[in-house]
Protein backbone atom coordinates (compact mmCIF):
# COMPACT_ATOMS: atom_id res chain seq x y z
CA UNK A 1 0.00 0.00 0.00
CA UNK A 2 2.88 1.80 0.89
CA UNK A 3 4.69 2.21 -2.63
CA UNK A 4 1.22 2.15 -3.99
CA UNK A 5 0.57 5.32 -2.53
CA UNK A 6 3.77 7.19 -3.49
CA UNK A 7 3.37 5.69 -6.94
CA UNK A 8 0.50 7.51 -6.94
CA UNK A 9 1.95 10.58 -5.60
CA UNK A 10 4.75 10.32 -8.56
CA UNK A 11 1.72 10.18 -11.18
CA UNK A 12 0.08 12.68 -9.47
CA UNK A 13 2.93 15.00 -9.43
CA UNK A 14 3.77 13.89 -13.14
CA UNK A 15 0.22 14.72 -13.88
CA UNK A 16 0.37 18.40 -12.52
CA UNK A 17 4.02 19.08 -14.15
CA UNK A 18 2.14 18.56 -17.66
CA UNK A 19 -0.78 20.14 -17.38
CA UNK A 20 -0.17 23.37 -15.00
CA UNK A 21 1.08 25.99 -16.38
CA UNK A 22 3.85 28.96 -15.06
CA UNK A 23 1.35 29.77 -11.82
CA UNK A 24 1.81 26.79 -10.14
CA UNK A 25 5.59 27.29 -10.26
CA UNK A 26 5.63 30.14 -7.58
CA UNK A 27 6.60 29.15 -3.67
CA UNK A 28 2.78 28.54 -2.88
CA UNK A 29 2.63 25.69 -4.75
CA UNK A 30 1.53 22.92 -2.37
CA UNK A 31 3.41 20.04 -4.56
CA UNK A 32 6.63 21.72 -4.73
CA UNK A 33 8.09 20.21 -2.31
CA UNK A 34 7.17 16.53 -3.76
CA UNK A 35 7.76 17.33 -7.38
CA UNK A 36 11.57 18.17 -5.23
CA UNK A 37 10.96 14.66 -4.27
CA UNK A 38 10.42 13.47 -7.23
CA UNK A 39 13.67 15.16 -8.98
CA UNK A 40 15.86 13.89 -6.24
CA UNK A 41 14.54 10.37 -6.52
CA UNK A 42 14.79 10.42 -10.44
CA UNK A 43 18.40 11.50 -10.06
CA UNK A 44 19.11 9.23 -8.04
CA UNK A 45 17.95 6.18 -9.63
CA UNK A 46 19.75 7.55 -12.43
CA UNK A 47 23.09 8.99 -11.47
CA UNK A 48 24.27 6.78 -8.10
CA UNK A 49 27.52 4.89 -8.46
CA UNK A 50 25.05 1.80 -8.07
CA UNK A 51 21.45 0.63 -8.62
CA UNK A 52 19.36 0.81 -5.47
CA UNK A 53 15.81 -0.79 -5.58
CA UNK A 54 13.18 2.00 -5.72
CA UNK A 55 11.71 0.40 -2.57
CA UNK A 56 14.43 0.74 -0.46
CA UNK A 57 15.18 4.42 -1.56
CA UNK A 58 11.27 4.81 -0.75
CA UNK A 59 11.60 3.07 2.57
CA UNK A 60 14.27 5.12 3.65
CA UNK A 61 12.74 8.20 2.73
CA UNK A 62 10.15 7.36 4.91
CA UNK A 63 12.04 6.26 7.64
CA UNK A 64 13.88 9.64 7.39
CA UNK A 65 10.73 11.95 7.18
CA UNK A 66 9.51 10.07 10.88
CA UNK A 67 12.69 9.89 12.62
CA UNK A 68 13.55 13.88 11.62
CA UNK A 69 10.04 14.78 13.72
CA UNK A 70 11.21 12.94 16.88
CA UNK A 71 13.33 10.23 18.86
CA UNK A 72 10.18 8.08 18.80
CA UNK A 73 8.50 8.46 15.65
CA UNK A 74 9.59 5.93 13.51
CA UNK A 75 8.84 3.37 10.41
CA UNK A 76 9.30 -0.08 10.59
CA UNK A 77 9.44 -2.24 7.37
CA UNK A 78 7.80 -6.19 7.92
CA UNK A 79 10.47 -7.74 9.93
CA UNK A 80 10.64 -4.82 11.90
CA UNK A 81 7.01 -4.45 12.44
CA UNK A 82 6.73 -7.97 13.69
CA UNK A 83 9.79 -8.38 16.50
CA UNK A 84 8.19 -4.82 17.97
CA UNK A 85 4.65 -6.75 18.35
CA UNK A 86 7.06 -9.38 19.93
CA UNK A 87 8.50 -7.58 22.93
CA UNK A 88 5.36 -6.09 23.92
CA UNK A 89 3.87 -9.61 24.20
CA UNK A 90 6.27 -12.24 23.80
CA UNK A 91 10.08 -13.46 24.14
CA UNK A 92 12.93 -12.63 21.88
CA UNK A 93 16.37 -14.08 21.24
CA UNK A 94 18.83 -11.16 22.38
CA UNK A 95 20.65 -9.61 25.19
CA UNK A 96 18.39 -7.85 27.01
CA UNK A 97 18.26 -4.01 26.37
CA UNK A 98 16.22 -0.53 26.32
CA UNK A 99 17.96 1.50 23.61
CA UNK A 100 17.73 4.83 21.78
CA UNK A 101 18.93 7.89 20.31
CA UNK A 102 19.92 10.29 22.14
CA UNK A 103 22.03 13.54 20.55
CA UNK A 104 22.61 11.29 17.46
CA UNK A 105 24.15 8.86 20.00
CA UNK A 106 23.39 5.18 20.44
CA UNK A 107 22.37 5.37 24.23
CA UNK A 108 21.27 2.29 26.76
CA UNK A 109 17.78 3.94 28.13
CA UNK A 110 17.77 0.62 30.78
CA UNK A 111 18.98 -3.07 30.82
CA UNK A 112 15.95 -5.52 31.69
CA UNK A 113 16.78 -7.35 34.81
CA UNK A 114 18.16 -10.36 34.84
CA UNK A 115 19.03 -10.92 31.31
CA UNK A 116 22.79 -11.01 30.19
CA UNK A 117 22.74 -7.16 29.35
CA UNK A 118 22.32 -6.46 33.00
CA UNK A 119 24.50 -9.30 33.85
CA UNK A 120 27.39 -7.92 31.66
CA UNK A 121 27.00 -4.59 33.87
CA UNK A 122 25.44 -1.85 31.10
CA UNK A 123 23.85 0.64 32.52
CA UNK A 124 21.13 3.57 32.00
CA UNK A 125 22.90 6.04 30.49
CA UNK A 126 25.86 4.39 28.62
CA UNK A 127 26.91 5.43 24.71
CA UNK A 128 27.24 2.22 22.54
CA UNK A 129 30.08 3.31 20.02
CA UNK A 130 30.39 -0.09 18.26
CA UNK A 131 28.19 -3.68 17.65
CA UNK A 132 30.90 -6.29 16.30
CA UNK A 133 33.24 -3.64 15.23
CA UNK A 134 31.04 -1.41 13.63
CA UNK A 135 30.57 2.43 13.87
CA UNK A 136 27.31 3.03 15.58
CA UNK A 137 27.67 6.54 14.24
CA UNK A 138 24.47 7.59 12.01
CA UNK A 139 23.12 4.11 12.88
CA UNK A 140 19.44 4.05 12.97
CA UNK A 141 17.27 2.77 16.20
CA UNK A 142 16.14 -0.15 14.05
CA UNK A 143 19.61 -0.94 12.59
CA UNK A 144 20.90 -1.10 15.95
CA UNK A 145 18.13 -3.16 17.21
CA UNK A 146 18.47 -5.67 13.79
CA UNK A 147 22.54 -5.94 14.72
CA UNK A 148 22.11 -6.60 18.69
CA UNK A 149 19.59 -9.11 18.56
CA UNK A 150 20.06 -12.67 17.25
CA UNK A 151 19.23 -16.33 18.11
CA UNK A 152 19.87 -17.53 21.50
CA UNK A 153 23.80 -18.92 22.06
CA UNK A 154 25.13 -16.21 19.61
CA UNK A 155 27.33 -13.83 20.45
CA UNK A 156 27.70 -9.96 20.10
CA UNK A 157 29.91 -7.50 21.70
CA UNK A 158 29.49 -4.02 22.14
CA UNK A 159 31.95 -1.44 22.87
CA UNK A 160 30.44 0.58 25.86
CA UNK A 161 31.52 4.15 27.28
CA UNK A 162 30.09 3.70 30.95
CA UNK A 163 28.53 7.19 31.53
CA UNK A 164 31.52 9.60 33.49
CA UNK A 165 34.45 7.45 32.18
CA UNK A 166 36.37 8.33 29.54
CA UNK A 167 37.99 5.18 28.25
CA UNK A 168 35.33 2.85 25.87
CA UNK A 169 35.64 -1.25 26.79
CA UNK A 170 34.47 -3.89 24.62
CA UNK A 171 32.11 -6.25 26.23
CA UNK A 172 31.45 -9.71 24.71
CA UNK A 173 27.85 -10.47 25.10
CA UNK A 174 26.04 -13.75 24.82
CA UNK A 175 22.57 -13.77 23.67
CA UNK A 176 19.66 -15.42 25.22
CA UNK A 177 15.71 -16.02 25.11
CA UNK A 178 14.63 -12.50 26.37
CA UNK A 179 11.55 -13.51 28.52
CA UNK A 180 8.71 -10.64 28.55
CA UNK A 181 8.61 -10.40 32.58
CA UNK A 182 6.36 -7.16 33.51
CA UNK A 183 6.56 -7.79 37.73
CA UNK A 184 8.54 -9.70 40.38
CA UNK A 185 7.97 -9.67 43.73
CA UNK A 186 9.50 -10.39 46.81
CA UNK A 187 8.78 -10.34 50.23
CA UNK A 188 11.61 -8.10 52.65
CA UNK A 189 10.33 -8.65 55.74
CA UNK A 190 6.54 -9.31 57.04
CA UNK A 191 4.07 -7.63 55.56
CA UNK A 192 5.89 -5.54 53.54
CA UNK A 193 5.97 -6.39 49.34
CA UNK A 194 8.57 -5.67 47.00
CA UNK A 195 7.07 -5.09 43.89
CA UNK A 196 9.49 -4.60 40.61
CA UNK A 197 7.85 -3.89 37.31
CA UNK A 198 10.54 -4.59 34.67
CA UNK A 199 8.48 -2.80 31.67
CA UNK A 200 4.78 -2.81 30.87
CA UNK A 201 3.56 -5.57 28.65
CA UNK A 202 0.54 -6.71 28.34
CA UNK A 203 0.79 -8.91 31.31
CA UNK A 204 2.21 -6.53 33.65
CA UNK A 205 -1.17 -5.67 36.04
CA UNK A 206 -2.25 -9.01 36.19
CA UNK A 207 1.42 -10.17 37.22
CA UNK A 208 1.18 -7.66 40.07
CA UNK A 209 -2.05 -8.44 41.44
CA UNK A 210 -1.21 -11.64 41.31
CA UNK A 211 1.93 -11.34 43.34
CA UNK A 212 -0.45 -8.74 45.57
CA UNK A 213 -3.11 -11.63 46.26
CA UNK A 214 -0.40 -14.16 46.91
CA UNK A 215 1.19 -12.32 49.49
CA UNK A 216 -2.07 -11.44 51.40
CA UNK A 217 -3.13 -14.89 51.36
CA UNK A 218 0.20 -15.72 53.41
CA UNK A 219 -0.37 -13.08 55.89
CA UNK A 220 -1.44 -8.99 56.31
CA UNK A 221 -0.12 -6.62 54.08
CA UNK A 222 1.19 -3.17 55.51
CA UNK A 223 3.14 -1.82 53.16
CA UNK A 224 4.14 -1.50 49.05
CA UNK A 225 7.87 -0.89 47.75
CA UNK A 226 7.10 -0.41 44.38
CA UNK A 227 10.14 -0.72 41.91
CA UNK A 228 10.09 1.52 38.24
CA UNK A 229 13.75 1.67 38.24
CA UNK A 230 15.25 0.96 34.88
CA UNK A 231 11.61 1.01 33.86
CA UNK A 232 11.58 1.84 30.21
CA UNK A 233 7.54 1.88 29.89
CA UNK A 234 5.26 0.22 27.51
CA UNK A 235 1.70 -0.14 26.81
CA UNK A 236 -0.40 3.08 27.59
CA UNK A 237 -3.21 1.08 28.80
CA UNK A 238 -0.82 -1.20 31.95
CA UNK A 239 0.41 2.22 32.65
CA UNK A 240 -3.35 3.14 33.82
CA UNK A 241 -4.26 -0.51 35.34
CA UNK A 242 -1.55 -0.52 37.44
CA UNK A 243 -2.02 3.40 39.27
CA UNK A 244 -5.79 2.18 38.74
CA UNK A 245 -4.85 -0.53 41.57
CA UNK A 246 -3.70 2.08 44.11
CA UNK A 247 -6.14 4.37 43.07
CA UNK A 248 -9.75 4.46 43.72
CA UNK A 249 -11.04 7.81 42.12
CA UNK A 250 -9.13 10.84 40.48
CA UNK A 251 -7.65 11.00 37.15
CA UNK A 252 -4.63 9.08 36.30
CA UNK A 253 -3.54 10.90 33.04
CA UNK A 254 -5.02 12.57 29.82
CA UNK A 255 -3.42 12.70 26.58
CA UNK A 256 -3.41 15.83 24.39
CA UNK A 257 -3.42 15.33 20.82
CA UNK A 258 -2.79 18.60 18.01
CA UNK A 259 -6.36 19.37 18.52
CA UNK A 260 -7.60 20.78 21.45
CA UNK A 261 -10.93 18.52 21.62
CA UNK A 262 -8.51 15.12 21.24
CA UNK A 263 -8.27 15.86 24.82
CA UNK A 264 -9.13 11.99 26.06
CA UNK A 265 -9.10 11.64 29.95
CA UNK A 266 -8.36 8.06 32.10
CA UNK A 267 -9.53 7.99 35.60
CA UNK A 268 -9.17 5.34 38.03
CA UNK A 269 -12.11 3.62 39.08
CA UNK A 270 -13.32 1.77 42.68
CA UNK A 271 -12.51 -1.43 42.72
CA UNK A 272 -12.86 -4.32 45.37
CA UNK A 273 -9.11 -5.11 44.48
CA UNK A 274 -7.92 -1.70 45.03
CA UNK A 275 -5.00 -1.91 47.26
CA UNK A 276 -4.45 1.15 49.66
CA UNK A 277 -1.79 0.40 52.00
CA UNK A 278 1.03 2.99 52.21
CA UNK A 279 3.86 3.10 49.26
CA UNK A 280 7.01 4.06 48.55
CA UNK A 281 7.92 4.02 45.01
CA UNK A 282 11.68 4.19 43.88
CA UNK A 283 12.55 6.00 40.35
CA UNK A 284 15.98 6.61 38.99
CA UNK A 285 16.83 8.07 35.18
CA UNK A 286 16.16 4.74 33.51
CA UNK A 287 12.30 5.06 34.94
CA UNK A 288 10.48 6.25 31.54
CA UNK A 289 7.34 6.84 29.70
CA UNK A 290 4.50 4.06 31.33
CA UNK A 291 6.61 4.67 34.78
CA UNK A 292 6.33 8.11 35.06
CA UNK A 293 2.73 8.12 33.97
CA UNK A 294 2.18 5.65 37.13
CA UNK A 295 4.92 7.93 39.40
CA UNK A 296 3.12 11.36 38.60
CA UNK A 297 -0.24 10.12 39.20
CA UNK A 298 0.82 8.46 42.50
CA UNK A 299 2.41 11.54 43.14
CA UNK A 300 -0.05 13.96 42.53
CA UNK A 301 -2.70 12.01 44.87
CA UNK A 302 0.03 11.64 47.64
CA UNK A 303 -0.78 8.40 47.07
CA UNK A 304 3.00 7.39 47.41
CA UNK A 305 6.38 8.59 48.39
CA UNK A 306 8.47 8.81 45.37
CA UNK A 307 12.49 7.93 46.04
CA UNK A 308 15.19 8.31 44.07
CA UNK A 309 16.42 9.90 41.27
CA UNK A 310 14.37 11.99 38.35
CA UNK A 311 13.28 10.57 35.88
CA UNK A 312 14.10 9.81 32.02
CA UNK A 313 11.64 12.97 30.87
CA UNK A 314 9.15 11.25 27.94
CA UNK A 315 5.55 12.50 28.06
CA UNK A 316 4.61 12.07 24.10
CA UNK A 317 2.36 8.91 23.06
CA UNK A 318 3.56 7.09 19.92
CA UNK A 319 0.39 5.30 17.78
CA UNK A 320 1.63 2.05 16.24
CA UNK A 321 0.10 2.14 12.15
CA UNK A 322 0.12 -1.50 10.95
CA UNK A 323 -0.08 -0.91 7.11
CA UNK A 324 -0.94 -3.53 4.63
CA UNK A 325 2.46 -4.78 3.69
CA UNK A 326 3.27 -6.08 6.71
CA UNK A 327 4.94 -2.86 7.88
CA UNK A 328 3.83 -0.47 10.34
CA UNK A 329 4.98 2.93 11.57
CA UNK A 330 4.86 4.30 15.23
CA UNK A 331 4.03 8.16 15.19
CA UNK A 332 3.79 10.54 17.95
CA UNK A 333 0.47 11.40 18.32
CA UNK A 334 -0.41 13.24 21.65
CA UNK A 335 1.36 14.45 24.68
CA UNK A 336 0.16 12.99 28.28
CA UNK A 337 -0.08 15.50 31.80
CA UNK A 338 -0.34 14.11 35.20
CA UNK A 339 -3.28 14.64 36.78
CA UNK A 340 -2.56 18.38 37.88
CA UNK A 341 -1.95 19.29 34.16
CA UNK A 342 1.96 19.13 34.53
CA UNK A 343 3.77 17.80 31.70
CA UNK A 344 6.85 15.96 32.20
CA UNK A 345 8.38 15.78 28.36
CA UNK A 346 12.15 16.32 28.66
CA UNK A 347 11.70 17.54 32.75
CA UNK A 348 11.36 14.11 34.03
CA UNK A 349 9.49 13.69 37.40
CA UNK A 350 11.20 14.59 40.61
CA UNK A 351 11.72 12.26 43.26
CA UNK A 352 9.89 13.32 46.94
CA UNK A 353 13.21 12.08 48.71
CA UNK A 354 16.28 12.62 46.58
CA UNK A 355 18.51 9.32 47.37
CA UNK A 356 21.22 8.14 44.87
CA UNK A 357 21.78 4.86 44.32
CA UNK A 358 25.57 3.63 45.50
CA UNK A 359 26.46 0.43 44.37
CA UNK A 360 28.93 -1.88 46.99
CA UNK A 361 32.17 -0.87 47.32
CA UNK A 362 35.00 -4.45 46.18
CA UNK A 363 35.68 -3.48 49.92
CA UNK A 364 31.84 -3.96 50.60
CA UNK A 365 31.91 -7.14 48.84
CA UNK A 366 35.29 -8.82 49.93
CA UNK A 367 34.49 -8.14 53.39
CA UNK A 368 30.70 -9.68 53.18
CA UNK A 369 30.58 -12.06 56.59
CA UNK A 370 29.22 -14.95 55.60
CA UNK A 371 26.52 -16.37 57.80
CA UNK A 372 24.25 -19.21 58.32
CA UNK A 373 22.43 -18.50 55.58
CA UNK A 374 25.18 -18.39 53.59
CA UNK A 375 26.17 -21.86 54.30
CA UNK A 376 24.41 -24.62 51.31
CA UNK A 377 21.73 -26.79 53.31
CA UNK A 378 20.92 -24.45 56.48
CA UNK A 379 17.81 -24.70 58.38
CA UNK A 380 15.18 -22.61 57.55
CA UNK A 381 12.37 -21.31 60.44
CA UNK A 382 9.82 -18.94 60.38
CA UNK A 383 10.82 -16.43 62.79
CA UNK A 384 8.64 -13.88 63.92
CA UNK A 385 5.76 -14.98 61.88
CA UNK A 386 2.33 -14.97 64.34
CA UNK A 387 -0.91 -16.64 63.65
CA UNK A 388 -1.94 -17.36 60.13
CA UNK A 389 1.25 -15.63 59.04
CA UNK A 390 3.40 -17.33 56.42
CA UNK A 391 5.19 -14.58 54.83
CA UNK A 392 8.34 -16.30 54.08
CA UNK A 393 11.50 -13.88 54.11
CA UNK A 394 14.07 -15.43 51.57
CA UNK A 395 17.88 -14.90 51.36
CA UNK A 396 17.35 -13.19 48.40
CA UNK A 397 15.54 -10.51 49.94
CA UNK A 398 18.29 -10.05 52.21
CA UNK A 399 20.82 -10.40 49.95
CA UNK A 400 18.73 -7.06 48.16
CA UNK A 401 18.83 -5.81 51.08
CA UNK A 402 22.24 -5.32 51.96
CA UNK A 403 23.23 -4.56 48.08
CA UNK A 404 20.43 -1.50 47.55
CA UNK A 405 20.88 1.46 49.81
CA UNK A 406 17.53 2.72 48.00
CA UNK A 407 15.82 0.29 48.96
CA UNK A 408 16.59 0.04 52.54
CA UNK A 409 15.87 3.20 52.49
CA UNK A 410 12.72 2.63 50.74
CA UNK A 411 11.59 0.22 53.32
CA UNK A 412 12.18 2.17 56.68
CA UNK A 413 10.30 4.81 55.27
CA UNK A 414 7.29 2.88 54.53
CA UNK A 415 7.05 1.79 57.48
CA UNK A 416 6.80 5.27 59.14
CA UNK A 417 4.63 6.37 56.36
CA UNK A 418 1.52 6.61 58.18
CA UNK A 419 2.82 9.00 60.36
CA UNK A 420 4.86 11.12 57.49
CA UNK A 421 1.46 11.41 56.35
CA UNK A 422 0.15 12.77 59.65
CA UNK A 423 2.61 15.26 59.49
CA UNK A 424 2.36 16.31 55.93
CA UNK A 425 -1.63 16.98 55.97
CA UNK A 426 -0.81 18.95 59.20
CA UNK A 427 -1.54 16.29 62.08
CA UNK A 428 -5.74 16.66 60.91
Amino acid sequence: MRLATWTGTFLVVALLTLSTGPSMANQEDPYAPLKRFSQVLDLVETNYVREVPREDLINGAIRGMLEDLDPHSMFMAPEDFQEMQISTSGEFGGIGIEISIRDGRLTVIAPIEDTPADKAGLQAGDLILEIDGDSTQDITLIEAVKKIRGPKGSEVNLTILHKGEGKPLTVPIERATIPILGAKSEVLESGYLYLRLTRFNENTTREMRAAIKKTKKKGELKGIILDMRNNPGGLLEQAVSVADTFLSKGNIVYIQGREKDNRKDFDARPSSGDVDVPMVVLINAGSASASEIVAGALQDHNRALLVGERTFGKATVQTVIPLSDGSGIKLTTALYYTPSGRSIQAEGIAPDLVYPFEAPSEKEERGKVMRERDLSGHIETNNGAKGKDKQTITDKAKEMLERDNQLRMALQLVKKLPSLSLIKSGGN
